[in-house]
């Protein structure tokens, strides 16, 4: 195996993931919500205007926050990241990812972090169920392709 010590960061993976925890301890504290990506974005689908606000609020802030961060933090601070493979490949990533957190009834943030935390059988079981199928995936890429 080898390392990409010029993109491994061990210090902002830390520093995120505590952020990630912290927020949706708060979420769910303060709005009694789950902090799911996948259950914001698809509680937009149909829209209720009197729950769509703060959904689309929320979306726009995680969108918005890499352009103030690369706005406000000093040169040279963060790096890019690299991405071996081809934008189809990608999309067709995405699009896994997504039929993957709709037949799982949620995504790596809620059952992963949110889930897990609460001691859910279910985001245990579907927690697992991703990771694996990552391993498995990353082995037959490394392996056979």
């Amino acid at each position: 195996m080898n390392l990409d010590w010029l993109h491994f960061t061990p210090w902002a993976s830390l520093t995120g993931g505590i952020l990630l925890g912290v927020a949706s301890a708060m979420f769910i504290l303060l709005n009694g919500r789950i902090l799911g990506i996948s259950g914001i974005l698809g509680g937009l689908l149909p829209p209720k205007l009197s729950d769509s606000v703060w959904r689309v609020a929320f979306l726009l802030g995680m969108f918005c926050a890499p352009l103030v961060f690369n706005t406000l933090a000093p040169a040279g601070f963060a790096t890019t990241p690299r991405i071996d493979a081809t934008e189809l490949t990608v999309i067709a990533a995405g699009l896994l990812v997504g039929i993957g957190t709709r037949y799982a009834g949620g995504c790596t943030s809620g059952h992963g972090v949110c889930g897990l935390s609460r001691m859910s059988p279910r985001s245990l079981l579907a927690t697992l169920s991703f990771m694996g199928a990552g391993f498995v995936t990353v082995y037959v890429v490394r392996h056979f392709i």
